[in-house]
């Protein structure tokens, strides 16, 4: 960005050459920021990488862990720690017993233990199904450290200072600072899943449950004439229907996150990471064409830049 040229009429200011609206020949230059205008396509661009520059200086896990911890008893219902959950906004709660971290349960926990399953949520005890012993690390530790750790271990990562709980870390914290990975290298083909999985508009919220369950993944594409619009995920599920008690008949469409954010094919790590921080997203749905081929997560994200 240390050169920004002046194209013609509408006179915009570029400073990127790959820009669909660099002009060949500069017809002005100058060496510091313009005043004037930068070009739409320009100014995305500029606002990535300024927001990349800022993410990335987060070298330690003190830095980007969730310091507010929200705990749940074992003792507690499934529903009850939905609510908590729905609430919060959060996808997880450390499980304590006489104010000791014993465990973790999760949304996933939710779905796939108990929802699928069948069983009802006021019955079934948060221990019945929280996973132990805790995934632990040191405030200290280093953003590389923290993803290699999160990928061989499968999990959230909790943040203990001296024995005590100070933090949490997910797989959304970790991609807002990937500070290392090679722009040029890595791309999001290399780690998507696919294919995608689809649903109708008019198809019940209790079935998609069920492919989530089944299929074990976060999130369903919903389709409308067989074009994609939206996106259900595990969290809509959450604070859509298990926090409110709403049944689960109504057709999904209705209910599904809206519009659909995707990127192309042989987009980079870097760029989709900063996608989803900017757009406070987890999953990216990836296109070819016009047509998703693929989705990737912020875990896989996490993955790519732990190798």
């Amino acid at each position: 960005m240390e050169e920004y040229v002046k194209g013609p009429a509408p006179d915009r200011w570029h400073w990127n050459k790959s820009c669909t609206q660099y002009p060949r020949e500069a017809v002005q230059k100058r060496s510091t920021r313009p005043t004037s205008d930068l070009c739409d396509e320009c100014l995305d661009k500029e606002t990535r990488a300024q927001c990349w520059d800022n993410l990335s200086r987060n070298r330690e896990l003190k830095d980007i862990m969730s310091r507010e911890v929200v705990t749940v008893s074992p003792e507690a219902s499934i529903a009850e720690a939905a609510g908590i959950m729905g609430e919060r906004h959060i996808g997880s709660l450390i499980v304590t017993k006489y104010q000791t971290p014993v465990g973790i349960v999760t949304e996933r926990d939710l779905l796939s233990k108990v929802l699928v399953l069948g069983k009802d949520l006021r019955e079934v005890k948060v221990e019945a199904v929280m996973s132990y012993p805790l995934i632990t690390i040191c405030p200290a530790a280093k953003i590389r450290e923290a993803a290699q750790m999160m990928v061989q271990k499968k999990g959230r990562l909790a943040v203990f200072d001296c024995g005590k709980l100070v933090g949490i870390v997910t797989a959304s914290d970790l991609i807002s600072s990937l500070p290392d990975v090679p722009e040029t290298e890595v791309k999001v083909d290399d780690f998507m899943t696919e294919p995608v999985e689809t649903a109708d508009e008019k198809t019940p919220v209790a079935n998609v449950v069920k492919i989530l369950g089944e299929k074990r993944i976060g999130s369903v594409i919903i389709t409308s004439k067989g074009t994609p619009f939206g996106i259900f995920t595990e969290r809509d599920l959450l604070s859509t229907f298990l926090v409110k008690g709403k049944p689960l008949i109504a057709e999904v469409g209705k209910e599904a996150s809206s519009p659909l954010i995707t990127t192309p094919v042989g987009t980079s790590v870097h760029h989709a990471a900063v996608t989803m921080a900017v757009n406070h997203i987890r999953r990216l749905p990836i296109t070819r064409d016009g047509k998703i081929v693929g989705i990737i997560t912020a875990r896989d994200l996490v993955e790519a830049y732990a190798k």
